[in-house]
């Protein structure tokens, strides 16, 4: 496919689009946004409270059952409505449908196309949920528990190392190949978090050095401040104890939303 029709394309693509994104400003709520701003396709943004429990609302419901965000909604090639939910998925939708030029994936039935999905299920199955079990029990839970804290910042600094050295092979300064990829888009939210986990990435030079490098790219630059501005200048400046203390607001309605769901 020559460079005019790739463009052509994503042209007519983008004026296909109905995309209606459901987010909110987390790890996961951000590579999704990061993503369409990477892609250049214009979307609709519903910021969703999730400190009120919008995402548990009939209405968002029917979009993901699952009540996570983020979620979204388009207009399938057939006309009609179609919805996406878990983060995963929703971008393997975005690239497949949305990247005929392949700017930030690769040719189906590649070695990079199938590298790059191995990545995005690393980050879905281990980094997203491991950082996250961390952000509770050093963050959320009511009280300190030095083994959960140390089994999860343990296994996220294993995953840390990974990623550290995936990127010491690379030529590119990326995880996949010669570009940016949505491998790269998923991972960035949760290691930009690094320090409200309470990691410290002078421990992982390289994978610090990947953090910034994505900052430059205007897409991540966009895309992580949607739907709300994103914080993680705000915390390099911080102490643990100034992070605990902006964690006890959310503490209180992370808390309160476990005792509705064990009822």
């Amino acid at each position: 496919m020559t460079t005019r029709i790739k463009q052509i394309a994503t042209h007519f693509l983008s004026k296909m689009s109905d995309l209606h994104l459901y987010t909110a400003q987390t790890p996961n709520g951000i590579k999704v946004s990061i993503l369409l701003e990477e892609l250049g396709v214009p979307y609709k943004v519903t910021g969703i409270e999730i400190s009120n429990n919008t995402q548990k609302e009939p209405w968002f419901l029917e979009i993901n059952p699952n009540g996570r965000i983020p979620a979204l909604t388009d207009t399938f090639t057939d006309g009609k409505p179609i919805r996406l939910f878990e983060s995963g998925s929703v971008m393997q939708y975005l690239t497949d449908r949305y990247d005929p030029e392949y700017k930030v994936s690769y040719p189906k039935d590649t070695r990079e196309y199938y590298e790059v999905n191995s990545w995005l299920m690393w980050q879905m199955g281990g980094l997203g949920p491991m950082q996250g079990q961390l952000n509770h029990f050093n963050r959320y839970a009511p009280e300190k528990i030095e083994y959960g804290i140390n089994r999860y910042k343990n296994e996220t600094r294993r995953l840390y190392r990974t990623m550290e050295a995936q990127l010491k092979s690379s030529t590119s300064g990326y995880l996949v190949g010669d570009r940016c990829t949505s491998a790269d888009i998923s991972c960035w939210g949760w290691v930009a978090a690094a320090k409200w986990a309470g990691i410290d990435m002078t421990e992982f030079p390289v994978l610090d050095e990947w953090v910034q490098r994505m900052l430059k790219r205007p897409g991540v630059e966009k895309g992580r401040h949607v739907p709300s501005k994103h914080s993680y200048e705000e915390q390099q400046g911080l102490t643990d104890q100034q992070l605990d203390e902006k964690a006890d607001g959310a503490r209180k309605w992370i808390q309160a939303s476990m005792k509705e769901e064990a009822k």
